[in-house]
């Protein structure tokens, strides 16, 4: 542990998402989530999210279990369909109370809470009208904001706008494999724009509201390599890259989209959804950047193998080494490392935070009620390690969050991928810490220690704008 040894005022904290843990779904209104779990065919076993985690019934329990591990911070999103059941109109004080005692429930702990805007659970009567691919979603979230605004900014300290907008995007509108479900390069485009320029009028909203606290987003990003040095995979590369990680990270740290993709998409179809005055609001200063960091994807050329099932990218991942995650993603460590020296290369000035690291195992109960996951513990300590070493390197990360807290619903994979510290026995909604969980606690309490007796300064409390 002494080599993993993070400098004072660095936070360990966990990140969850509402939709994935808290159930009690008859008291909040139906997301997009809902419809396409309810579809045959989209979601692991037919999985659903109604009782999930039964988080809200157990939030003490929970969030003992926080404090039980020591986290500093916990990063968790507001439903949005239990706030604004139907996406626009008055907010529901009973889903606002709900939040405010939860965040409540963490200060009472002496835990940050850390509070995501929105993490993809778009209500549904706003996807009947559009969805993202509307711009007047980008209004109807605004308004939705600064309810929770109204409700949490006096005590919340660290905002994040949007998850991973990459996902809700691209995965959702391009690739199908998430909700909404469809598959249209010109819709995923709007949508990622609109999911964009909901970021920038968030943070606007944040600064004029909660002047006090600081406010960033998470975008997924993956680390990405050609196969070979030839010009073709180079090339190949380049646009994976910029498909899924600069057109994302340029409007927010730069004001302005990748010329290349601008000009590879405008090829397929219009670019017509830009207008006068976005790009100025979509990098708007920002505090710090959220990095959601998952895996290592290699990329050959290979114009007769469409990435994705789209015209977008001739291009396919090449099948990763072991040792694999239970998903089958690459989890090289190192991969992180190289893409917070990139953050602190390319768009410079910008504080860091890695808001989402984990991959899933086979984990099970064994005969003595424990659960023993050695691949998370080496995971954890490999990625923790990388972090340290970025720092050294000059890179100016202030926080790691484990993702999950909890096993959960994982999306489209449903309740067959375990991410979390914690077992959960769906069935019963009993808790086992695993084996990760108590070498984490060990790792953050060995640091906690080492900063009383270092006396040294609060990296964490020290606020940095960022632009372009």
């Amino acid at each position: 542990m002494a080599d993993l040894r993070f400098p004072p005022g660095f936070e360990f904290g966990a990140s969850t998402s509402a939709y994935q843990i808290e159930g009690s779904a008859a008291t909040r209104g139906r997301s997009i989530w809902d419809t396409f779990s309810a579809t045959p065919g989209k979601v692991t076993n037919g999985d659903n999210a109604e009782i999930a985690c039964d988080h809200l019934s157990r939030i003490e329990t929970d969030l003992d279990l926080v404090a039980w591990l020591g986290l500093d911070c916990y990063r968790l999103s507001i439903a949005w369909p239990r706030v604004v059941p139907d996406g626009r109109g008055p907010a529901r004080l009973a889903g606002l109370d709900c939040y405010k005692r939860l965040v409540d429930a963490l200060l009472g702990r002496g835990v940050t809470p850390v509070v995501t805007l929105f993490h993809w659970d778009l209500p549904q009567p706003l996807q009947d009208a559009g969805g993202w691919v509307d711009r007047d979603t980008v209004g109807r979230f605004c308004d939705y904001a600064e309810a929770v605004l109204g409700a949490l900014g006096d005590v919340v300290p660290r905002w994040m706008t949007v998850n991973e907008p990459f996902c809700a995007g691209m995965i959702g509108h391009l690739q199908g494999r998430h909700a909404p479900g469809l598959t249209n390069l010109h819709s995923a485009l709007v949508a990622s724009h609109h999911l964009l320029l909901a970021h920038g009028r968030a943070v606007e909203l944040i600064r004029a509201i909660a002047p006090d606290s600081m406010v960033g987003s998470s975008v997924l990003l993956s680390d990405i390599s050609p196969a070979s040095a030839t010009e073709a995979d180079i090339a190949a590369a380049i646009r994976l890259d910029g498909h899924e990680n600069r057109w994302f990270l340029d409007p927010v740290g730069r004001g302005s989209y990748p010329a290349d993709l601008l000009d590879w998409y405008a090829a397929q179809v219009p670019i017509d959804f830009i207008r006068a005055g976005d790009l100025a609001t979509i990098a708007a200063p920002v505090d710090f950047c959220g990095v959601n960091y998952y895996e290592t994807k290699t990329v050959e050329a290979d114009p007769g193998e469409p990435y994705h099932q789209a015209i977008v990218l001739p291009a396919r991942l090449l099948p990763d080494d072991p040792p694999l995650t239970a998903n089958g993603i690459d989890a090289r460590p190192a991969g992180l490392g190289r893409v917070l020296r990139r953050l602190r290369d390319e768009y410079p000035g910008l504080p860091l935070y890695v808001t989402e690291n984990g991959a899933p195992f086979h984990d099970y109960v064994d005969p003595l009620g424990q659960v023993n996951d050695p691949e998370r513990v080496r995971y954890l300590a490999e990625h923790l390690a990388e972090t340290r070493r970025a720092i050294t390197d000059g890179v100016d990360v202030r926080g790691y969050f484990a993702w999950s807290l909890l096993d959960n619903f994982e999306w489209a994979d449903g309740y067959s991928r375990r991410f979390g510290l914690i077992f959960v026995d769906f069935g019963s909604q009993a808790r086992i810490a695993k084996a990760s969980a108590h070498w984490y606690r060990e790792f953050i309490a060995d640091h906690a220690l080492a900063a009383i007796d270092s006396g040294g300064i609060d990296l964490a409390g020290q606020r940095s704008n960022f632009t372009s």
